[in-house]
């Protein structure tokens, strides 16, 4: 079955909700520039309250190493999620510094075939296809078939099209994130619609 993972959690509210549902992943971002930036304090709080059965996600921008694996070690996050510039040569780094079997995403920006292929041969443990820095919009799925290895599809996902991208391209697990949210904030029944269309693929 496709997982599921909930991006941009803030509030105590949010983690109620996700305990309820129980997707496989949440995302913590730890990205100034978002709206939906976490300090670490914050997400210490929310991760203490979350449920042991999601692996909570940190997404970062071009952030230093030291910040991810501070944040790792003291457990606030499960997953590691680079969404910049980050390279193969800073993965390899990074995995030597983390704990042993901490997981890396690595999210590539897809625009073209040459997208795919730095995509397909990263040192990434699982790799993220989106359109951009939380666009909130799809990418041309057709590029996907040549993918072949795990990988999160984000970018535009919703209840109304959630079904036609696991039929087309078959991710590893769908991220949402604003199309589960009213006036920015994260709407129950949204993302509970989300997650039964998935659970009904």
């Amino acid at each position: 079955m496709t997982k599921i993972k909930i991006c941009g959690l803030k509030s105590i509210a949010d983690i109620n909700i996700v305990n309820k549902l129980l997707p496989e992943y949440v995302g913590f971002v730890f990205y100034p520039p978002s709206k939906r930036f976490l300090e670490h304090v914050q997400a210490r709080i929310l991760k203490d309250k979350l449920s042991s059965l999601i692996k909570c996600v940190g997404v970062f921008v071009n952030a230093s190493m030291e910040e991810i694996i501070e944040l790792v070690e003291n457990k606030i996050i499960d997953v590691v999620q680079l969404h910049g510039d980050e390279d193969d040569a800073y993965i390899r780094e990074l995995k030597l510094k983390l704990p042993e079997n901490t997981e890396i995403i690595k999210a590539f920006l897809i625009k073209n075939e040459s997208d795919i292929k730095k995509a397909n041969n990263s040192l990434a443990d699982y790799i993220l296809l989106d359109n951009g820095l939380g666009t909130g919009e799809v990418f041309d799925w057709s590029l996907v078939s040549k993918i072949n290895r795990k990988f999160f599809l984000a970018g535009g996902l919703s209840v109304d099209n959630v079904s036609k991208a696991i039929e087309l391209v078959k991710p590893y697990c769908v991220d949402v994130s604003s199309k589960v949210e009213t006036d920015g904030i994260k709407d129950e029944k949204k993302i509970q619609s989300f997650v039964d269309k998935v659970r009904s693929i």
